[in-house]
C-alpha cells in the first residue's frame, strides 16, 4: 500500500543553543582532561537523552554537593545556582566548574546591580524552576519578589520600604516573549519609576525558537516540539504553536513518544527542538515519520545564529 503524503516544516534555528553546547562540552572537556567520575550537580541541561550519554561516559549526576566526594571535580548546571552552592563548594575546598549560561549569569548580575542601587527586584519567571532558584538565591531574603503571570503583576505590592528604593525588574531567561510582554505592560501601567533590563533578559535562543515555530504553526495540522517535560523553553514552544494556530501541538522526548493515534489523516507537520534537545533526536522523529508517510521536508529559517562561548579557564589548554 502507497503511504500517505506528509509534508514536514522544520523550523530553524531549532535544538541547541550556545550556552547549552558550552554546559555539554564543560562536562565533555572535564571527562578528557581529569577522567571519570565526575560529578554534576543536577542535570547539565534538561534533557534525559543528554544526560544519559553523558553518565555512560562517567558524569555523575546528583542533587546536592554533599553527595560529592571532596576529592572530586563538580560542574554546575547551565541553569545558574545560589551563592551558597559555590561558598560551600569552596569551604570543602573543592575544584568546580561553573557551567551557568552566560546569558543566565547576566540576570544575576544585573540583579547584583539593583541590590546595589538599593532597589527591590521583580523577578519574572516560574517558581521552583532551577534558574529561578538559582537567580533569588544571588541576594538576600527578600531582595526579589516573583511575578509568575499578568494576575501576579496586578496582585503584586511592594515591600514597605520599596517606596524610597525603588523597584525594578528582570526575568528568567527562558519565557515565552509574548507573556512575559503582558506582565511587563502590567507592572510599567502600575509602577511609573519601573527600571528595565539594559538589554532583554529573554535570551536570543529563546525567541529565535519561540519566532520559528510562530511561522510554521499556521500552515500545520499538528506540530511536534522535540523536549523534555521539564524544560521551560520547550513548553513555552509548544504554547507558542498552540497561539499562533495550530491546537494540535504536542512535546515529544523523542521519536518514541510520538502520537500516532492523533496522525492519522494529517498532511503537513511542523517541527521543532527546544533549546537542550540534540539534532539526532530530530532526524530521529523525521526517520519515524518516514517509516508511515511519503515525506517532503521543507525548512523555516527565521534567523542565522553564530553566537558561541568561551569555557572556563582552568578547560582552555
Amino acid at each position: 500500500m502507497d503511504k500517505p503524503p506528509l509534508t514536514i516544516l522544520l523550523a530553524s534555528p531549532r535544538g541547541y543553543c550556545a550556552g547549552v553546547e558550552r554546559a555539554i562540552l564543560i562536562v565533555e572537556k572535564a571527562l578528557e582532561k581529569y577522567g571519570a567520575p565526575v560529578y554534576v550537580r543536577h542535570e547539565i541541561v534538561h534533557n534525559r537523552f543528554v544526560v544519559q550519554e553523558l553518565e555512560a561516559r562517567g558524569a555523575i549526576f546528583v542533587d546536592e554537593l554533599d553527595e560529592v566526594p571532596t576529592d572530586m571535580p563538580v560542574i554546575f548546571s547551565a541553569h545558574g545556582v545560589p551563592k551558597a552552592v559555590p561558598a560551600e563548594a569552596e569551604r570543602r575546598r573543592m575544584f568546580y566548574l561553573d557551567a551557568t549560561c552566560p546569558l543566565v549569569s547576566k540576570v544575576h548580575r544585573e540583579a547584583e546591580q539593583h541590590a546595589e542601587a538599593g532597589r527591590h527586584i521583580i523577578l519574572i519567571g516560574h517558581a521552583g524552576h532551577p534558574e529561578v532558584i538559582g537567580t533569588v538565591g544571588q541576594l538576600p531574603d527578600g531582595a526579589m519578589s516573583l511575578v509568575q503571570t499578568v494576575a501576579d503583576a496586578e496582585a503584586f505590592s511592594p515591600p514597605a520600604d520599596a517606596a524610597d528604593k525603588g523597584l525594578a525588574y528582570i526575568t528568567q531567561t527562558t519565557l515565552s516573549v509574548d507573556e512575559t510582554a503582558e506582565i511587563v505592560a502590567t507592572l510599567q501601567r502600575r509602577f511609573s519609576g519601573l527600571v528595565s533590563p539594559r538589554k532583554e533578559d529573554i535570551c536570543y535562543a529563546t525567541t529565535n525558537r519561540q519566532h520559528a515555530v510562530r511561522a510554521i504553526a499556521p500552515r500545520c495540522d499538528h506540530v511536534l516540539v522535540i523536549g523534555a517535560p521539564n524544560s521551560s523553553n520547550s513548553l513555552r514552544l509548544v504554547e507558542q504553536a498552540r497561539r499562533a494556530g495550530c491546537a494540535a501541538a504536542t512535546l515529544v522526548q523523542r521519536a518514541t513518544d510520538i502520537p500516532w493515534d492523533q496522525l492519522g489523516s494529517v498532511r503537513t507537520i511542523g517541527i521543532s527542538a527546544g533549546a537542550s534537545a540534540p539534532e539526532k533526536l530530530v532526524t530521529e522523529v523525521i526517520d519515524a515519520l518516514r517509516a508511515r508517510f511519503a515525506v517532503s521536508v521543507e525548512s523555516q529559517s527565521v534567523a542565522n545564529e553564530n553566537i558561541t562561548f568561551k569555557l572556563p579557564r582552568a578547560l582552555e589548554a
